[in-house]
């Protein structure tokens, strides 16, 4: 009980304690004044989210995965952005996966007992045959979930790297990561509810953990999202339109060269810019490590 009073998450919030009495317009401005606090937070564990981010980008660099483990809002969270990362960046649905305690169920309901359970993280990380490449992620916004602790314990166990996201100071789950990121957004309006702005803040790292590994491994060509595969109608014209832009040829040019790449976008880019054949093109990206901008330099 005393563990929890301490914990930044579990506090009451002083602008909100008649809560039930105040109107709805005074809730939303308290609401936005709290959620504004968020990236500032944030803003404070730049460097600590920096030193993860070279974590994982060493690990795609090394055919390894990053894996995310966690429970209730934290677990779902991480799910969320590694599915994302597939139709955003073209990549193996292996390549970053999420665990969460309770499985597939938990994403939709409570799975009694699931957060507290080692024996599930054991068997949950087991699963996935962790080598050295890979790096595990554990997220939990109280920073002391046990599911979440037993998971790093076993990947360390496993000699993969890990890392830990939480939302209190000094979180006893940072003890057991190679490095770990804390962040302290304050008390919840509804004291407790961590799917608010500790929610927020994680959302917002993870955002920052997959998206700029993403970049630094080659997924985009400036600010375009190049390697999205072009699998329904509407991707196909995000495609041909990305093509334009990358190029700035016009995009009856940009179809052209999309079709000649095989639905490429990457290789068409590749293709206009440096007056390559098709096949040119994928050796020079292959050469590239996937990097277009390496792949149009001169030789």
């Amino acid at each position: 009980m005393d563990e929890i009073k301490n914990l930044t998450t579990e506090k009451r919030n002083p602008k909100t304690m008649k809560l039930d009495e105040m109107t709805v317009h005074q809730v939303l401005e308290v609401m936005n004044e709290e959620d504004q606090k968020v990236s500032q937070s944030v803003a404070k564990a730049l460097n600590q989210i920096e030193d993860v981010i070279s974590l994982i980008v060493d690990s795609f660099q090394n055919n390894g995965r990053l894996i995310y483990i966690g429970a209730g809002t934290s677990g779902r969270l991480g799910v969320l952005d590694a599915s994302e990362c597939v139709p955003t960046f073209g990549t193996d649905p292996k390549m970053v996966q999420g665990l969460i305690a309770g499985g597939k169920k938990a994403m939709t309901m409570a799975v009694e007992g699931a957060e507290d359970s080692e024996e599930l993280a054991h068997r949950d990380i087991q699963n996935l045959k962790l080598q050295p490449s890979d790096i595990v992620i554990g997220l939990a916004a109280s920073g002391r979930t046990p599911y979440v602790i037993a998971g790093l314990k076993q990947a360390h166990k496993l000699g993969a790297k890990t890392a830990s996201l939480a939302c209190n100071i000094n979180a006893e789950i940072s003890k057991f990561a190679d490095n770990s990121i804390e962040v302290d957004v304050g008390p919840e309006i509804l004291s407790g509810s961590t799917r608010l702005k500790a929610g927020t803040a994680e959302k917002l790292i993870l955002n920052m953990l997959s998206t700029i590994s993403m970049v630094k491994i080659g997924k985009t060509y400036g600010n375009l999202m190049v390697d999205v595969k072009s699998t329904n109608e509407k991707l196909k014209v995000r495609a041909r339109h990305m093509i334009a832009l990358a190029t700035g040829i016009d995009e009856g040019q940009a179809s052209k060269y999309f079709e000649l790449a095989g639905h490429n976008s990457k290789v068409a880019i590749v293709m206009c810019l440096g007056n390559y054949s098709a096949e040119k093109a994928r050796q020079r990206l292959n050469d590239a490590n996937g990097f277009v901008r390496d792949a149009i330099k001169n030789d």
